[in-house]
This record gives structure tokens, sequence and C-alpha cells, in this order.
């Protein structure tokens, strides 16, 4: 490094000469000016520029990171997808005639392993709608690429059976939906089966039967995730619905695949825990189903028969939750409605897909 000094004489004349040449004069200086001096000490540009950084020692693979004012070595992040992954699926409710709806089919596990960079296709069913006649509910699922358990054909809660009219049984499904008897000495119908398709553990249970050669319209209650449905009271009282099973996987207990009950000609019914619809107590409409519990409809009628006022079932819900050290979604098909919560479980992430259908991928 090279400093150049130079002086000159005041105006008053003050200064003396003596010497000027000697000061007036290139002086060279050798070594390195330190850090605290305004230098690096050092005689390269690596050697400068690493002198300036934080210690480097153990902190190989890192990168610099700031809080505003300091700097300082943070890990590199390395996407991950969770080890294991909880999952509730729920198939919506079946829609109700005169017998309630059956819940829609409940599965869930807390072991499910998932795989970076595959896509998972997930579909959340509807509840099926109600009325003079009615219908079943649609099934939700997780069905993905080659790793276990969402392969082909994933894993998949059937839609709730239809609660009977005067024409049909109760409908097999997740779980079965209620029989119906409307009066006049009619013949009773059987409720229909749950667990259809048969998968282990069950995922729902049998619908309730009405009464046979009844003089007053009566149905039996629509099966629940929990319990059968009830058969109808008597001849002019319905069967409650089966009532459907908690879960705190959100983090909050919530009960989902009630069954809905079956309609009374004088005294209706409750529908079951989970969603399940309440039935009308003589002319008026079934309750409906509550919204992704997959709950099931509950049984109506008007007078004089032309038309039953089912209640439609309630929409199925897909609910994932893991650790949220590990990575979030990294897409979400546009077809899915969901939601994102972090914090109503300490520390975990849980998405809740409430309608539509689409890929997922960590």
């Amino acid at each position: 490094m090279t400093i150049t000094v130079t002086h000159s004489t005041p105006a008053d004349g003050s200064f003396s000469a003596t010497g000027a040449a000697a000061w007036n004069a290139t002086h060279s200086f050798t070594g390195t000016l330190d850090v605290v001096n305004g230098g690096t000490g050092q005689t390269t540009t690596t050697e400068a520029f690493s002198a300036l950084l934080p210690t480097q020692a153990t902190n190989s693979g890192k990168y610099l990171t700031t809080d505003g004012t300091n700097i300082s070595w943070a890990t590199a992040y390395t996407p991950a997808a969770p080890t294991s992954v909880e999952y509730l699926i729920v198939g919506g409710g079946g829609g109700s005639s005169g017998g309630g709806g059956g819940g829609g089919g409940y599965r869930e596990s807390a072991t499910a392993t998932v795989a970076l960079g595959v896509a998972y296709t997930v579909t959340v069913g509807g509840g099926g709608p109600g009325g003079a006649t009615s219908s079943q509910g649609t099934g939700s699922s997780i069905v993905g690429g080659a790793s276990s358990p969402f392969q082909s054909p994933g894993i998949v809660s059937a839609g709730g059976g239809k609660g009977a009219d005067s024409q049909a049984a109760g409908g097999s499904g997740g779980s079965g939906g209620g029989g119906f008897n409307g009066g006049a000495g009619g013949a009773g119908q059987a409720g229909g089966s749950g667990n259809t398709p048969s998968t282990s553990p069950a995922q729902g249970n049998n619908g309730g039967s009405s009464q046979t050669a009844s003089a007053t319209s009566n149905g039996g209650g629509g099966g629940g995730a929990g319990a059968t449905g009830s058969n109808s009271v008597s001849q002019s009282a319905g069967g409650a619905g089966g009532n459907g099973t908690a879960l705190s996987i959100t983090g909050v207990s919530v009960t989902y695949a009630g069954g809905g009950a079956g309609v009374g000609g004088v005294t209706g019914a409750s529908g079951g825990s989970g969603g399940g619809g309440n039935s009308s107590s003589g002319v008026g409409a079934g309750g409906i189903g509550t919204a992704n519990t997959g709950g099931g409809g509950g049984g109506g009628f008007t007078a004089g028969f032309a038309a039953f006022n089912g209640g439609n079932g309630g929409s199925g819900v897909v609910i994932l939750a893991y650790p949220s050290t590990f990575a979030a979604l990294s897409s979400i098909g546009g077809g899915l409605t969901y939601t994102v919560d972090t914090t109503t479980r300490a520390g975990y992430r849980v998405y809740r897909f409430t309608a539509g259908t689409g890929t997922i991928q960590w």
C-alpha cells in the first residue's frame, strides 16, 4: 500500500520549510491492515472475504441469513414428506324418503405413509338427494401412486344408503338406509346393509326396519358409523338414526357419519349424532344431514302420499393431519375446496377437504 503526503506553507508564513522535502514525498507501507482498522488482515480475495464472515468451522453446507441486523449461518431446508399421515375419509350421507338415510362410510387411520413427488387424488363425496324418492350418497376417497396405502384402488369410504320409500327397501352403503312403511296396511321394508362394499375394519352399520302391516306411516332409522339405525318404535313413530363416531383429528372432537331418523306418522325421531337429520312428525319435511359430516337425511312425507319430503344427506369430508415440522403440500388441485390449520391442533398441519376432486402432492 502506498500513501503520498504533501505539506504546504500556511498563508501567514509560519511554517518552517526546514525538512519540507522530506515531508513532501511518497511513503510505502508493508504488511496488512487488520479488520478493526478497516482492513481484512488478508492478502487474497478469498481469504479476505472469509475473514469477514461468521466462523465457518462446523458450518459446512449451511447458508447465510440475517435477522435484519446481524448475519449468521442457517441449515438449508430440504423438503420431506411426512413419515406418517393421519386421515379421516367420510362418504356423503344417503338421502331420505320415509326411512332415514344411512350415514356415509367412515374410515380413519394414523399410519398412512406417503412419498415426496407422488400425486394423490382426493375426492369428497356429495350427499344423496332426498324427496319423493331418495338416492345414495357418493363416496369420498384418496387414491394414489405406488406409495402404500394410497394406491389403486386407494382408501374409499362408500356413500350412505338411501332411505326407503314405498317402492323400495332401504339402500345399502357405508351405513344402510332405514326401511319404510307407507301405512294403509302396507308391508314394511327392511333396512339396508352397512359396510357395503365390505372393508376391514367396517365403515358403517345397518339401517333399521319399519313396522309390518302398519296402518300409519313409519320408518326405520339409517345406520351410523357407530351404531345401527333403530327400528321404528311403533306403527306411528319413527326410529332414531344410528350414532356416528367421534374423532379429534382436527384438534377438536367432532362426530361424523350419523344416520338420519325414520319418519313417524304421529311421532318423529332424532337423527344420530354426527350430522343425521331428524324426521318429521306427521306431515312435514325431513331434516337435512349436516354438511361435511356424512350425516344421513331424515324422513318426511306430505298428506295423501303424493310426495315424500325426505331430507338430503350431508356431504362427506377428507381430512389429513401430520406434524407441522414436515413440509406443507407443494400443490393442491384447483378442483378442491379446502382449509389448512396449524393452530387448533398444536404441532400439526391439518388439511380439511370439503368439496370437489383433484390431486395433491408433497
